[in-house]
């Protein structure tokens, strides 16, 4: 059963017109993309500070108290289009406290403006990046929600054959793995679904790739080879349409002998750890990534 408060955040994302037709410009989904803070509560005792990661504009979120040995590359959800620093700035923050480490969210392009590869692009160069300013792979988790969340997958499947070193792990927060919909969850989960509204129509990769790349690995890392893949954790609500990309993801790794933690939170939304702070069930999913993050960086 949600608690009162995930209740009445729920009851407002009903409320919430559904999408117009015709549809909002990219400009006008990014401005509104920006109030999505407006959910997460003011993490206590973390600064936020500019950064330049290898030319890629980026933001430490710092912990009180916490050295500048460990990191989490955070790479922000909204659909490869929209989404930002701003954005998620407070999630970044409760998340880093959780594991006791920095966090490094990246203003990585979007689309369509800046189409796959580019924010993949970013996503390496920044790692890379840290790897240059002396930390360590062992050191450093990658993580993201959503879109992000498949960023981070996709980053972590290129570092080989970029001749990079796997991190220590990834957290992933309801990631959409695969941009071709295949799963049964967009039917079943269809009703309950209270943010994500997918239609019948074909998919396009939301102006991110094209038709004939959907599948690739690096596009949709549900389809790519997890055989000595770097341990991950995901956290997935039990009523939203993408709900398969994470169950599916998590079978298929598993099978190939990757190590996995899957949890999946019932009667919950998509990324409703936006709403830390503010929500009990976005607290102890915090919590818990955070926690397994801390354990895996201090290996």
């Amino acid at each position: 059963m949600p608690s009162e408060a995930a209740k009445n955040l729920h009851e407002l994302f009903a409320a919430m017109p559904r999408p117009a037709d015709p549809p909002p410009s990219v400009e006008e989904r990014r401005a509104a993309s920006e109030g999505w803070a407006m959910l997460t509560g003011d993490p206590e005792g973390v600064g936020f500070v500019p950064a330049d990661a290898g030319g890629v504009p980026a933001e430490w979120a710092v912990p009180e108290g916490v050295g500048p040995e460990r990191v989490l590359l955070y790479l922000h959800g909204g659909g490869y289009s929209v989404g930002s620093i701003a954005s998620h700035r407070k999630l970044v923050g409760h998340l880093a406290k959780a594991a006791g480490v920095r966090g490094l969210s990246l203003g990585y392009r979007l689309a369509p403006e800046h189409p796959f590869p580019a924010g993949l692009e970013d996503a390496i160069g920044a790692y890379r990046w840290l790897l240059d300013e002396g930390h360590g792979p062992g050191h450093i988790g990658i993580g993201g929600d959503s879109a992000g969340g498949g960023l981070a997958l996709a980053t972590a499947l290129a570092l080989g054959d970029r001749g990079l070193p796997a991190p220590a792990g990834l957290v992933l927060l309801s990631p959409w793995t695969d941009l071709a919909m295949t799963g049964e969850s967009l039917r079943t989960n269809a009703e309950r679904d209270l943010l994500l509204h997918i239609g019948d129509e074909e998919p396009d990769g939301a102006g991110y790739t094209t038709k004939d790349r959907l599948t690739d690995p690096l596009v949709s890392p549900l389809y790519g080879d997890f055989s000595g893949f770097v341990p991950f954790i995901v956290h997935a609500g039990g009523d939203e349409v993408l709900l398969d990309d994470s169950t599916r993801l998590a079978e298929r790794a598993t099978a190939a002998g990757c190590e996995v933690t899957l949890e999946v939170w019932p009667e919950m939304q998509h990324v409703f750890q936006m709403a830390a702070g503010n929500v009990p069930e976005s607290d102890s999913s915090v919590a818990k990534l955070g926690g397994w993050l801390a354990a895996r960086l201090a290996a």
